[in-house]
């Protein structure tokens, strides 16, 4: 297990440009989990300066999909566009430090030096015209043009960290070039804003996607122009949709609300997630608090992990098995308070304790319900067929057996469907299947006798004798 020798802070630091799915919500499971494993804090920050496309709506979604998995954060939400001040603050420390410079190239230049590299076959990147250097002559500045101000990138050397999940990345100074860190109105850019945010937020781990990686040099350097510790890092694979691609929302990803809207249990979604890409042994199914306990950085995935909806609906099914039945009921009474069923007679939680390991999501279970409080007939071919006049005599004698009963029971139910079996020679299907029909409207029901006993004595003679007059 890995050792920390100071308080861990972590964070999740989402844009809020669109719906968060799944992919993007690890990236706030795995540092939630790794502060709460250290007994550290956790800091939600809105990195919103894409001002075209954040938007309130977005960042609502984000902290609606994070209370509802349980992810609850400590410090927030900290929004980037109201701490411009203090990115502009840092940044003239930059400028006073020398490590910062002004750069008046245009657009249409750097479009065409990038056309120049391209056709020679090299790699596009800003060649250094504004870089002041010793005995070097800059251009003259061009009247009426704001300036963009680069950071002056090491020119030599390596710039390298430990990765918990690539291990050692080691990057070559002389393949990064000079690093835009505020654009023409003076408004800080993202990798600069990072480290300023990482810096005073005291972050000592940063767990993100990979997509970040080629990020983390030109934060690195930052770091160390303004003379500040890095924290350590953890570039977290990819995850793939069930086609083998990228999982997006181009690529078919849905919201993490929707998940909720579809009947998923929270606990049952922090489970799958924190599966993709993290294991301990071969568990596959645990509590939060066992993931809470096991988890660390050095069993992180190396590889992309694959969504699989099929193993996420397992694993649903599973948690809804073992959810307690009043717990049920109260997911279950909206649903069919939704379809008109608003009085649920027999008692909701009893059913739904019946029928848990019957229903992957809750509207499974919801629909599977619905066969104690809205009664369907039956299909008369598969009645006739079930039926016939050998189980049509059986059941009149269970039906007069039921109505004779002082005890509604499953036990006593149970007793007299055995008695007329063994009275009229016959197997439990050949009796079941015809009650079961001519109760339910179903052929496919829990045990027979646990359903009439939850029917209650009135219900039950009622459907049957409509059937056997």
């Amino acid at each position: 297990m890995t050792t920390q020798p100071h308080r861990v802070r972590t964070r999740f630091a989402p844009s809020p440009t669109g719906f968060i799915h799944l992919g993007n919500i690890r990236s706030a499971l795995y540092p939630w989990a790794y502060a709460r494993h250290h007994g550290g804090d956790f800091i939600l920050r809105i990195e919103d300066t894409d001002t075209e496309r954040s938007s309130e709506e977005a960042v609502q979604v984000i902290l609606q999909a994070m209370d509802w998995l349980g992810l609850d954060y400590d410090e927030g939400p900290f929004y980037q566009m109201q701490r411009m001040p203090r990115y502009r603050e840092v940044l003239d420390q930059l400028r006073q430090s020398g490590m910062v410079y002004p750069c008046y190239m245009s657009t249409a230049e750097l479009d065409a030096l990038r056309e120049q590299q391209l056709a020679a076959k090299q790699k596009p990147r800003y060649d250094g015209t504004w870089r002041p250097e010793p005995g070097k002559v800059l251009p003259t500045i061009p009247e009426g043009v704001q300036p963009v101000w680069r950071f002056k990138t090491p020119t030599t050397g390596v710039v390298a960290w430990h990765d918990f999940v690539k291990g050692r990345v080691e990057i070559r100074n002389e393949e990064l070039d000079d690093l835009v860190v505020a654009r023409p109105d003076g408004t800080p850019t993202y990798n600069f804003c990072v480290v300023v945010d990482d810096i005073d937020m005291q972050i000592t781990d940063v767990i993100r996607g990979d997509d970040h990686v080629n990020n983390t040099p030109r934060q690195l350097h930052i770091f160390q122009a303004l003379g500040a510790k890095p924290p350590r890092y953890a570039h977290l694979p990819t995850v793939l949709n069930e086609q083998g691609e990228k999982l997006s929302k181009r690529n078919g990803a849905k919201s993490v609300l929707q998940y909720r809207d579809e009947g998923y249990l929270p606990d049952a979604v922090v489970n799958y997630l924190a599966r993709l890409g993290w294991s301990h042994g071969d568990a596959e199914i645990f509590s939060r608090a066992q993931f809470l306990e096991w988890f660390d950085l050095d069993h992180l995935g190396s590889s992309p992990a694959q969504f699989d909806e099929a193993k996420l609906r397992w694993v649903n099914a599973h948690y809804i098995k073992h959810t307690p039945a009043e717990e049920l009921a109260a997911l279950v009474r909206p649903l069919l308070d939704k379809d008109g069923i608003a009085h649920q007679t027999p008692d909701l939680a009893a059913v739904c304790a019946l029928l848990h390991d019957r229903a992957q999501t809750l509207p499974e279970l919801a629909q599977q319900t619905l066969l104690f409080y809205r009664p369907t007939a039956p299909d008369a071919a598969a009645l006739e067929q079930h039926l016939g006049a050998q189980g049509k005599a059986a059941a009149a004698d269970f039906l007069a057996q039921l109505t004779a009963l002082h005890d509604w029971s499953r036990e006593a139910i149970s007793a007299a469907l055995k008695s007329v079996l063994k009275q009229h020679g016959l197997k439990m299907p050949q009796l079941a299947m015809p009650v079961r029909l001519m109760v339910t409207g179903r052929e496919q029901t829990p045990a027979v006798d646990a359903v009439l006993a939850l029917l209650g004595r009135d219900t039950v003679v009622q459907r049957l004798e409509k059937y056997l007059g």
